[in-house]
């Protein structure tokens, strides 16, 4: 299984959501993962090389890697139909590496806000996975939502991506957000995340019975 992070628009969350995801996958339903981190920042991987120089062993590996490494690893990574690979995608979608990585995915989660510059990225975004991939499942997930704020938006923005995908609950902005690293989510943070990925797992990455 191949779930892709993605959004044109830096700072829509989208490394914050690729590590809330792994570890909900590893530590809550115990799942294999692999985490690629491909965003040009490597945020992610520096939290994983991070939290082994602190020796916490992290339940899942990250590897950073450039888009034209994707075809070769995936090969080995979707060996096994079981395994849950992650990638954070780079924040843009000028580059043809993305080609591969768009048709393989079989679940991409996109984070968005509901201001204007978001809305246009996530677009943007959206229009280019589905001509490359019709069929795989787009889960828009609102994301750093202020409980204060009234979204004039919301409603509009709403339905104009309901054209390409499905909206998840939404979660809300806490600072506790920046605690999370690659060996634990703050327990704080679980009633916020579980509503969204509880439902996402659920759906689409659920083992079913025989």
């Amino acid at each position: 299984m191949l779930i892709l992070i993605g959004n044109q628009k830096g700072g829509a969350g989208k490394s914050t959501l690729a590590l809330l995801l792994a570890n909900f996958l590893t530590m809550v339903k115990k799942r294999k993962v692999t985490v690629i981190d491909m965003d040009y920042q490597q945020s992610l991987a520096q939290k994983y090389e991070k939290g082994k120089v602190l020796d916490n062993e992290a339940p899942y590996e990250v590897i950073a890697a450039g888009l034209e490494h994707f075809p070769s690893m995936y090969t080995v990574l979707s060996a096994k139909p079981e395994h849950i690979v992650i990638i954070d995608l780079p924040g843009k979608l000028d580059d043809d590496g993305l080609l591969p990585v768009f048709s393989s995915a079989e679940l991409t989660l996109c984070p968005f806000s509901y201001d204007e510059l978001s809305f246009d990225s996530t677009i943007l975004f959206s229009v280019v996975f589905r001509k490359i991939n019709p069929d795989a499942p787009l889960v828009f997930v609102p994301n750093r939502i202020k409980g204060n704020v009234k979204y004039e938006t919301q409603s509009e923005v709403e339905l104009q991506l309901s054209r390409f995908g499905e909206i998840s609950a939404a979660i809300a902005d806490r600072i506790d957000f920046q605690r999370t690293n690659t060996f634990q989510t703050p327990m704080m943070i679980f009633p916020l995340i579980l509503p969204v990925f509880e439902k996402v797992y659920e759906r689409y990455l659920e083992v079913k019975p025989a």
